[in-house]
């Protein structure tokens, strides 16, 4: 078996090769081949592999993306995807064989994170990668949907709502998406190139939508919920807010919308305050509750060194990582919120996989829970709540990008 770099001449054979994996047949693009959810696909950063005679048997490929770390740091990130092997050539070890590739690829370009949505959870735990942030969705009967009064002073609310069509306010998602990714954990940057291509899902894609924009006292957009209304259910697929105020004003108007039995708000974490805010606490009802975005870390050092950290502490750490073959013990250092990462030989406080360490590297997975669920192996009875301190967040990380 070969794999290779696609080009843009052998592009439409990485498509037709990918869909064929999923038993689907490829949508049609507009005129200029977008509309599409793989529109958007960087052609050089993508793999086929093939077998001896030349027939393509299996697909990967990444986007460059920055994901916002702890801290409100960005960082550059591989988003893998379009991962597929034709139904013949299955537990071969074609997957295993690309995903090595892939993996040595990018380190040989320098990067040290890679990211994806896994479609089999069982999958991808195995090429070193863990899930580090959670979403789910929350459902509202209509007619449970009043807000509580607050119980503290708050600030009077501010700013307006008008309702646009998805094909007039592209500028606008693109801005207001752009400024919130940037301040959230866990969030991926939309290069220009989706949302010009219309690639994804909506709102990047072209599909018809609803938009409530929310705009400042300044008339300035701040945030945006983007719906659709199917029989007596209004589906939100994704709310954007730069500040709470902003999401409440989104709430309150999907949730006040006429001739509508229920709202779904898609994509809302587990601890979002939406909850706390109805008159009904029960009125909520969450479900689907998922893993999102997971996380594979190339370079140790790097990562740990690339985001932020609000506690100052020392921690030593004894990475295993079977499937690269590599087994690395590290002195982690924050001093004054400044950290530090070398090789060491010091008595290691933590051992643990390396797949472990990118689901408690956003702080959206605590070391404790998966000590408790044994996977860490503690080297005192001070190492986890050491960690668990050290790796604290500010923010819980969020995800809101499919790709």
């Amino acid at each position: 078996m070969r794999i290779r770099s696609t080009t843009d001449q052998d592009f439409d054979v990485f498509v037709d090769t990918l869909h064929a994996a999923f038993g689907r047949f490829p949508e049609t693009p507009d005129e200029d081949g977008g509309g599409v959810w793989w529109a958007a696909l960087e052609p050089d950063r993508c793999m086929l592999a093939a077998t001896e005679d030349g027939r393509p048997v299996g697909t990967g490929g990444t986007y460059a993306f920055e994901l916002t770390l702890p801290g409100g740091l960005l960082a550059p990130a591989a988003g893998v995807t379009a991962v597929g092997v034709v139904p013949t050539h299955r537990r071969r070890g074609v997957l295993t064989a690309m995903m090595r590739h892939q993996l040595m690829e990018l380190r040989e370009r320098g990067e040290f994170l890679a990211v994806l949505l896994a479609s089999e959870a069982p999958i991808y735990g195995r090429y070193g990668y863990g899930p580090a942030t959670y979403t789910g969705r929350l459902t509202v009967p209509r007619l449970q949907a009043a807000f509580a009064a607050p119980r503290a002073a708050a600030a009077p609310a501010t700013g307006s709502v008008e309702v646009l069509r998805r094909a007039e306010c592209g500028d606008i998602l693109e801005e207001v998406y752009d400024r919130y990714r940037r301040a959230q954990p866990g969030a991926l940057s939309r290069p220009h190139r989706w949302w010009s291509r219309g690639a994804g899902q909506p709102p990047v894609a072209p599909a018809p939508r609803y938009v409530a924009v929310h705009r400042d006292a300044d008339g300035v957009p701040d945030g945006y919920a983007s719906y659709a209304l199917d029989g007596d259910t209004l589906t939100v697929d994704e709310t954007v807010a730069t500040h709470d105020a902003a999401f409440t004003a989104l709430a309150r108007f999907a949730l006040g919308h006429d001739l509508v039995g229920r709202v779904v708000f898609k994509h809302v974490p587990s601890e979002h305050p939406l909850r706390w805010q109805l008159a009904d606490f029960r009125a909520g009802q969450p479900s689907g509750d998922t893993d999102w975005l997971w996380v594979r870390l190339l370079d140790v050092p790097r990562a740990l060194t690339a985001r932020g950290w609000s506690t100052d502490g020392e921690l030593v750490l004894d990475v295993d990582d079977p499937f690269l073959g590599e087994r690395n013990r590290y002195l982690l250092t924050v001093r004054d919120g400044k950290p530090d990462c070398t090789p060491t030989d010091r008595a290691p406080d933590l051992s643990l996989d390396v797949r472990d360490l990118a689901s408690i590297y956003l702080g959206g997975t605590t070391p404790s829970t998966l000590a408790r669920a044994g996977h860490l192996h503690a080297h005192h009875p001070a190492a986890i709540p050491l960690t668990d301190t050290l790796f604290r967040t500010d923010h819980r990380p969020h995800c809101l990008h499919w790709f």
